[in-house]
């Protein structure tokens, strides 16, 4: 990472930080420290800046230095060609953007033969200055004539203006301010529109919303650009982003066009053949990449904090755990799980085939939940989940035991995974799949690092961004929650150590070689003994690996192994020993902290505080504590919903234009963005977040196209609602008649609004 005063300094106005925060955190980062590490162990040096100030210090770094690797190309390829001015040299030096960059080299980009090249190669090069000039003096077919060469295929003098034209329309198209003014241009009127491709109608039937679409490029939003461009990927739509172009070509006539001489006339008309042909459909590539760029981030934002707030879903914990993947046809998947989530036992039960079977899984669950001292049931949400629910509940079973509706979205993809594989060789898909599920409820966050994060199911058009994009981001957010929480090294996967600070596939596979040769590890400090796990992998991982019952008790805390000296200097200072700080207050108030700082080993008032609020709460768990949910009785399948009906549910996903709402039906409702409040709301995530239980109304069902409309309002309006979300009689008289098909209009909360809402989904 270059660490050029240059980019400390520019990236540090960007950030709004000190250059000395910039400095430090890259120059950790260029040591190898990770951002977990960085943000939780360095923060005398960052200022105690958060993960996201240093990824974006990390990422801004980058982009620059890409900049400086293109700006170093460019001035290569103009050297070679003996085209390096000191002029060009200045300017591009200057460039601070890509964008700038290429549009200062434009003129001298190696080009296929073009019709300006050919129009060169006929010599009519000189005659393109002369109308250049625009001397109200000349007339230019006069000036054309002797240019007429029909070896050359200039029979005319019109053919030779022609040809003089192609030759300044390219150099109009290649105009820094030209480009930087139609950019512009097309950045403030552009509108970006989608027609349906002939004769497509029937198959493109989701994408129906778009058949006649158009909206200003500047506000549309991410989820309506990335519907548009699948459509016209899968050969359903023409999509096109454009703004006015007389308005355009007038732009581009006050720059070039002087006065109104037969030459100007020339110029003009050069100026409407380059936008037409050159400048227009380059700005057109241009704005498409760019509104694709944008919509990738916010579709990435939008994953991400989803995928966030699932990852800290609130745990069980270590309980004994009876685990149901429902099924019909071939029965209930049951697995018994111990406290460390080790299979104990499978059977499978038909609790829908008969009375004598359906007594005959009763009793098998019945004897299960007292042999193994179950302490919680978990069930899969798929299909049947709710039959299955209702039949464990009926049971009667100990009020101590929990019985918890768990997400089973990408569980049928870890069981057919190889780290399924590897881990329960002996045993077949089903089974995989019902222990996940019962992994699931005891520790969301360790059973989810095992599938890929795109399988999980809280994206938006995750399969159309930037995928290497999405999966940086989505591993920094992975990688930030396992260690905000911290691992215990003895019972962790390997995938989950493979996303601890400093870790990684290779050294994961090596602890749990050690752990399975040598049994469990009695302290970090055993971890040195692990084969290629170095200092400077057991610095970055140390502190966010747990070792509970080993042989030093902060071993079970977040306090740093770099900092026990300063722990057993307070012990010895208040007579008691390291230990002895977890379990009583009365010794921790006894600490003046202020006497332990110490400039030269880099241990300021940031962390003391860190080591003083572990050992109150050692290895605490920053995830909510476990609350049960029940969905409503009686109540699950579509054709039992009814307008008006209020439901508690789980929201299971947030995108751009609302949220998904499991209300134990099989098919999630939405809350279209217009119903999630009272007040006006601009972002779905500042109301609700995935995972949260929350209280919704039914406004509309569609049973046959499986459509749920639900209200977060105090007080929604039931039943077919306009495009603006009306309802009610209107002036004159009678209420508005609505169907269930999509509506041009997308900014209420109607059904229509929620209809295009869905499909937009649904296209995901």
């Amino acid at each position: 990472m270059n660490l050029t005063e240059t980019y400390i300094r520019r990236v540090a106005e960007e950030l709004k930080l000190q250059p000395k925060q910039v400095y430090s955190t890259a120059a950790l980062l260029n040591e190898g420290a990770t951002v977990p590490f960085i943000a939780r162990y360095r923060k005398e040096a960052t200022g105690s800046i958060d993960e996201v100030a240093i990824t974006q210090i990390r990422d801004r770094i980058t982009q620059l230095a890409e900049l400086d690797a293109r700006r170093e190309s460019i001035v290569k390829s103009l050297e070679e060609r003996k085209l390096l001015t000191e002029a060009l040299k200045k300017a591009v030096a200057a460039a601070e953007t890509i964008t700038k960059l290429e549009d200062i080299y434009a003129p001298y980009r190696p080009k296929r033969r073009t019709r300006a090249t050919i129009a060169k190669e006929a010599g009519l090069d000189p005659l393109a200055e002369i109308l250049w000039k625009q001397d109200p003096a000349i007339d230019p077919l006069k000036e054309a004539e002797p240019f007429i060469n029909k070896e050359k295929e200039i029979e005319t003098a019109d053919k030779a203006l022609a040809g003089a034209r192609d030759i300044l329309a390219e150099r109009i198209s290649d105009d820094a301010t030209a480009r930087e003014k139609i950019r512009q241009f097309f950045r403030d009127r552009a509108e970006i529109s989608s027609k349906l491709v002939k004769s497509k109608e029937a198959e493109a039937a989701k994408f129906k919303d778009y058949f006649e679409w158009k909206e200003m490029l500047s506000q549309a939003p991410s989820h309506r650009v990335l519907a548009m461009r699948r459509g016209e990927k899968e050969g359903f739509l023409m999509v096109r982003i454009q703004p006015p172009e007389d308005e355009a070509i007038r732009l581009l006539n006050s720059l070039f066009v002087q006065g109104s001489s037969a030459s100007s006339k020339q110029i003009a008309l050069t100026v409407t053949d380059s936008y037409q042909r050159l400048l227009g459909p380059a700005i057109e590539v241009e704005m498409r990449l760019e509104s694709k760029k944008k919509a990738d981030e916010e579709a990435i934002r939008v994953f991400s904090e989803n995928l966030r707030e699932l990852l800290l879903a609130p745990a069980l914990g270590q309980k004994n755990v009876l685990a149901l993947d429902p099924g019909f046809r071939t029965g209930c998947k049951v697995t018994v799980l111990d406290a460390q989530g080790k299979l104990l036992t499978n059977c499978v039960i038909y609790p829908d085939k008969s009375d004598g079977e359906r007594r005959e899984a009763a009793e098998v669950i019945r004897k299960l939940c007292s042999h193994f001292k179950i302490e919680a049931i978990a069930i899969g949400n798929g299909t049947a989940g709710r039959e299955t629910d209702a039949f464990v509940r009926a049971l009667k079973l100990p009020a101590s035991i929990a019985i918890v509706m768990v997400n089973e979205s990408g569980a049928s993809i870890y069981s057919a995974s190889e780290v399924a594989r590897e881990e329960f060789p002996d045993h077949d898909i089903t089974v995989r799949g019902s222990v996940s599920i019962g992994r699931r409820l005891m520790d969301p966050l360790a059973e989810l690092v095992k599938l890929d994060p795109k399988s999980i199911g809280v994206g938006q058009y995750q399969h159309d961004v930037d995928q290497n994009a999405l999966k940086r981001s989505l591993d920094d957010v992975v990688m930030s929650c396992v260690n905000g929480v911290g691992v215990e090294v003895n019972t962790a996967s390997k995938q989950l150590l493979t996303y601890v600070s400093g870790l990684g596939p290779a050294l994961a596979e090596s602890i749990i070689n050690y752990r399975n040769q040598n049994g469990p590890f009695k302290s970090r400090q055993e971890l040195l003994k692990v084969p290629r796990l170095g200092a400077k992998a057991y610095e970055q991982a140390a502190g966010f690996l747990r070792i509970r019952g080993g042989e030093n008790p902060l071993d079970a805390s977040a306090v740093h192994p770099e900092r026990y000296p300063i722990v057993e200097s307070m012990a010895k200072d208040v007579a008691c020993k390291p230990g002895d700080f977890l379990k009583d207050s009365i010794l921790r108030s006894k600490i003046q902290i202020n006497r332990y700082v110490n400039d030269s080993t880099g241990v300021g008032l940031p962390t003391l505080q860190d080591i003083l609020s572990e050992l109150a709460k050692p290895g605490r768990d920053p995830r909510a504590k476990f609350e049960l949910f029940s969905f409503a009785e009686g109540i699950s399948e579509i054709k039992h919903l009814q307008p008006g009906m209020k439901l508690p549910g789980i929201v299971t996903n947030v995108t751009a234009f609302g949220a998904f709402v499991d209300i134990g039906v099989h098919q999630d409702g939405l809350v279209h963005i217009s119903q999630l409040s009272d007040n006006f709301v601009k972002n779905p995530a500042e109301v609700v977040k995935v995972q949260d239980k929350v209280m919704v109304t039914v406004t509309e069902v569609d049973p046959e196209r499986k459509r749920i409309a639900l209200s977060m309002k105090s007080h929604p309006e039931i039943g077919p609602r306009g495009p603006r979300g009306e309802g009610g009689p209107r002036k004159g008289g009678g209420t508005p008649q609505r169907s269930f098909s999509s509506s041009s209009s997308s900014s209420g909360g109607g059904f229509n609004a929620f209809a295009q809402a869905f499909d937009k989904a649904r296209t995901n």
